[in-house]
């Protein structure tokens, strides 16, 4: 396990930092920092802004939080672009980036032009070309401390083996006491929550709906929500209230800082919330001023 970059308990997961103009990425990222937030983490999409320049643009505009990839497709670049690429922000901006992998899912891996397939094995194969990367700038430089997208057991055993930990997506509380059961006790846990400051259960769920409801028929996230326990009538027409309350903590300070909680309490070592956006406001970031002190 390599030496990994200081994280704090918990850290900021936003889709804006890969889709807002870069101008806006620049001055949150900075907001979001001075709030007291350990981590930045960004996703990559398909037709999304790249991961690693993206994250070489969150750095520049911040000083101490740590960045991470979550996740960086590995569809995306071969081993080798990945490798020295992650080792390039690395040195330009030492001990504050954090390198996370993921296969993705089919749908946005075959329109690449690739075949989404055997995603353990081809994540493993994927890891080694890595560690075999040449780096010329640098030769004795070590290699980037990295997390993999792990959802259920054969992922989170490689990045138990592999990996420096597991960055979980769209999980629960259960999930994340699994996920720290594989991957034993010297691994890091940063499991994503996504958060939405809203007290009407009626308004709260059908947000909650709007923004994570595409994910229940996305490559991976079926199988994986199935595995903490839902069914296929949980993933029916947009997500049971059942199902929607345990992925997406609404409510007030109080009932999101608890279910942080609960990851933590699971054996989270990091948690990165998602406050939902609303309105004309893509980072949350009215609601990250509120959460701020109660989380921090």
């Amino acid at each position: 396990m390599t030496a990994t970059p200081p994280l704090g308990r918990v850290g900021v997961w936003s889709s804006a930092l890969v889709l807002a103009p870069a101008a806006d990425m620049r001055e949150a990222a900075a907001e979001i920092e001075e709030l007291g937030f350990g981590a930045l983490w960004m996703p990559e999409g398909l037709g999304t802004k790249e991961s690693l320049s993206s994250a070489a643009l969150v750095l520049s505009a911040t000083r101490r939080a740590t960045v991470c990839t979550g996740i960086a497709n590995v569809w995306a670049r071969d081993p080798v672009a990945m490798a020295t690429g992650a080792r390039t922000l690395a040195d330009a901006f030492p001990g504050r980036f954090l390198l996370g992998l993921g296969v993705s899912h089919r749908q946005q891996v075959d329109p690449r032009g690739h075949r989404y397939e055997k995603p353990v094995a081809h994540m493993r194969s994927y890891l080694a070309a890595m560690d075999g990367a040449p780096y010329h700038p640098d030769p004795e430089l070590p290699r980037i401390p990295r997390v993999l997208a792990a959802l259920r057991r054969p992922m989170l055993e490689l990045a138990q083996e592999c990996a420096d930990g597991a960055h979980p997506y769209l999980v629960t509380p259960e999930h994340t006491a699994m996920a720290r059961d594989v991957l034993g006790p010297d691994r890091l846990l940063c499991p994503e929550q996504a958060v939405l400051l809203c007290d009407d259960p009626a308004e709260a769920r059908q947000l909650a709906r709007e923004r994570t409801s595409w994910y229940f028929e996305l490559g991976n996230y079926p199988p994986s929500l199935r595995a903490q326990g839902f069914t296929d009538a949980d993933l029916a027409d947009g997500g049971s209230d059942r199902m929607i309350d345990r992925l997406v903590a609404w409510g007030g300070v109080d009932a999101i800082a608890a279910r942080v909680r609960e990851h933590l309490d699971a054996g989270a070592d990091h948690v990165c919330i998602q406050p939902l956006a609303r309105g004309a406001d893509p980072f949350a970031l009215e609601a990250l001023r509120e959460l701020a002190p109660a989380l921090l």
